[in-house]
């Protein structure tokens, strides 16, 4: 699960209903605060609500093909997992391999590729079992980072769709508010009635636009976008290390290669490990 997101978009609704029902009167000694519950609902206002989330969906459907609509629940699903992809782990992986090669040769490599679950790390080892030209092999799995990483970018940037036209279309039913407003005080004094109602739904649906671009649509492309990030990282280090093993790399300066992918406190950590188990 993950947590941050979780935690953040939860804090983040329990601070705004907080902000609506909390009433403080600081120049009061003792300073008084008023908690009503009940004045949530004067922030609750269905015409709003059907103007500024209605017409967001609507035009993302209208910008957007079904194949990247129905991915949505994917998108959900890969920001509230915890983090797939370790580089440690392909670290270690390809250092195992570049043991088995240089004792076994690249052809003792194909039992380890079929003990794969990543398909990307399966090909990457077939390409050079198969004794592919190394400028061929790194064009082909550098091409294939290129393109998923551009399918995510199509992913996150139906978010940054929603995240730019709610406060648009909250901007709009402000305009609908007011036009109605306006409209009711030309009108006889009965008309006065609804002047209460029409400015409630002018401002109450930029609230609502601000809400769903910045807590909701803005977190899940930024999340995309690290997840994105997390796997082309990963990729970049298989790439490498492929390479390297194809190249007949001692195995001790291929970690060391692949550690400069990592922050100073990972490589000193694993630094740590290796003089432990010495």
């Amino acid at each position: 699960m993950n947590l941050t997101y979780v935690i953040g978009i939860v804090a983040s609704i329990v601070v705004i209903i907080l902000g609506m029902a909390i009433k403080i009167d600081i120049l009061a000694s003792p300073i008084v605060f008023d908690f009503k519950i009940e004045n949530v609902l004067n922030f609750f206002d269905a015409a709003s609500i059907f103007i500024t989330i209605g017409c967001t969906i609507a035009v993302v459907v209208a910008s957007f093909p079904a194949d990247t609509l129905k991915c949505i629940p994917k998108h959900i699903k890969v920001i509230l997992n915890a983090k797939k992809f370790d580089p440690m782990y392909y670290i270690d992986q390809l250092v195992e391999l570049a043991q088995t090669a240089r004792k076994n040769g690249l052809l003792s490599l194909e039992e380890k590729a079929n003990e794969q679950n990543d398909p990307f790390f399966k090909q990457a080892i077939m390409l050079i079992v198969d004794a592919n030209d190394p400028d061929k092999v790194r064009g082909i799995l550098e091409n294939d980072i290129e393109c998923m990483s551009a399918r995510h970018e199509d992913a996150a940037s139906m978010y940054d769709k929603a995240s730019s036209v709610a406060p648009a279309f909250g901007m709009v039913g402000t305009l609908v508010g007011l036009i109605n407003m306006l409209k009711g005080m030309s009108l006889d004094a009965g008309g006065a009635s609804s002047l209460g109602q029409d400015m409630g739904t002018a401002l109450i649906t930029t609230l609502y636009g601000c809400v769903l671009a910045h807590i909701f649509f803005g977190p899940i492309a930024n999340n995309l976008r690290i997840r994105d990030q997390e796997e082309v990282l990963c990729k970049q280090i298989i790439v490498e290390g492929i390479m390297s093993i194809q190249s007949g790399e001692n195995p001790k300066f291929l970690r060391e290669k692949l550690l400069t992918y990592m922050g100073q406190d990972v490589r000193t950590e694993d630094s740590s490990k290796k003089e432990k188990s010495e």
